[in-house]
């Protein structure tokens, strides 16, 4: 199977043998950060540097003139990536023999939601996430369609993967999380994500449901969670405390918002795209789930994207929804931590590898090869080569 390492630019700028050893570990191509929320990461192997802060959520390289007057536009990188930091980037990966593909994160940035809150999702007890802006806002809408196209069409890129395309929630890797100290399991998480700003209030009346009355609905169902005496059954649980006439109504107004919004940011993409740009998107089969993957009908994605990137750090059960609808042409990414101090399993991938395989997974994503120890390194290269 082809695979594909993700990299940030401040992985390789700086570092004369940083694209050949990522070429060396036996990957066809280079998933390379373009557009990056906030971040503290390890540079193991890096000669000027071992820790790279990057303060907020950035593009990567210098944002265009499509943004000049807006008030919702992206912010460039500061001293952890100036410049063009994602297109040198490329060009050392790409003289490396890499193929390179843009790795563009959308619905995830706190940073606007610090500086316009009202972009950020609403909870039903009235606390903003500021680290979420909500996909039904029109104004943010058209901002991360363009950001979409603007960061996944760089110079020289042959495709692109988008994250976080859809609704982003409560769950987030915060600075100094304290969130987890109550089970909130699926059914909690979606409570505490639905969204009650403007626009969702209205997407609610526009389903026949009163904006006021569901808020006060999810708190009552969210009490048991908080005494401890909750038990989550994923969405059964859902339509058992909202009702389930209430809760497949926010479930269709989320879906179909997240969809159409995967749709304009797919079009928009193709449009600003040479022929034969490939379009991927960073998906979870479980539709009413949030996060940087995204929930999704797998039907409806591949109906518009080329193919997914599926979590499969733990086990492969997500690549069938996909598979089942999966064409000749159709991408399906087995996404695998190979870093083994974040849970990853280097040593076992060529295993977990044969085992996406057979789950219908047609090439690998490796998370993350800049992350990655030298021994992690290692181990990858042993499973490539023995494919």
């Amino acid at each position: 199977m082809r695979a594909s390492a993700f990299v940030y630019p401040w992985d390789v700028n700086g570092d004369p043998g940083a694209a050949a050893r990522i070429a060396g570990l036996g990957v066809e191509q280079a998933t390379l950060a373009s557009a990056y929320h906030s971040t503290r990461a390890l540079t193991p192997r890096h000669p000027r540097h071992r820790v790279v802060t990057a303060e907020y959520a950035a593009v990567l390289y210098p944002p265009g003139d499509r943004w000049a007057g807006r008030g919702l536009r992206p912010y460039p990188a500061g001293r952890w990536a100036p410049g063009n930091a994602y297109g040198e980037a490329a060009d050392a990966l790409a003289g490396a023999g890499l193929e390179v593909h843009t790795w563009v994160v959308l619905a995830h940035n706190s940073r606007l939601g610090a500086e316009h809150p009202d972009t950020s999702v609403v909870n039903a007890y009235g606390d903003r996430y500021p680290w979420a802006p909500c996909i039904a806002q029109p104004a943010t809408r058209a901002y991360l369609v363009d950001l979409a196209a603007e960061a996944a069409v760089r110079p020289g890129a042959h495709g692109t993967e988008l994250e976080s395309l859809g609704w982003y929630g409560l769950q987030h890797l915060h600075a100094h999380d304290k969130t987890s100290g109550i089970a909130l399991g699926d059914a909690g998480q979606y409570l505490m994500s639905l969204c009650f700003c403007p626009s969702c209030r209205d997407g609610y009346d526009a389903h026949g449901l009163d904006a006021d009355g569901l808020a006060a609905a999810v708190r009552t169902a969210l009490e048991p969670l908080w005494r401890g005496t909750a038990d989550d059954g994923g969405w059964p649980t859902v339509g058992k405390l909202l009702g389930e006439d209430t809760a497949a109504a926010t479930r269709a107004w989320r879906e179909e918002t997240a969809a159409g919004l995967q749709e304009e940011a797919v079009s928009a993409v193709r449009a600003a795209a040479p022929e034969g740009f490939q379009v991927l998107l960073h998906a979870d089969p479980v539709s009413y789930h949030c996060g940087a993957n995204a929930g999704v009908d797998p039907a409806r994605a591949l109906s518009v994207a080329d193919g997914v990137v599926v979590p499969c750090t733990g086990g492969t059960a997500l690549l069938a929804p996909f598979a089942e609808h999966a064409g000749e042409r159709t991408v399906l990414a087995a996404n695998l931590t190979v870093v083994a101090g974040m849970g990853g399993g280097p040593g076992t991938l060529a295993a977990d590898a044969a085992r996406a395989r057979a789950e219908g997974a047609t090439e690998l994503r490796l998370y993350h090869a800049g992350l990655a120890s030298d021994g992690d390194l290692a181990a990858v290269r042993e499973a490539l080569s023995a494919r």
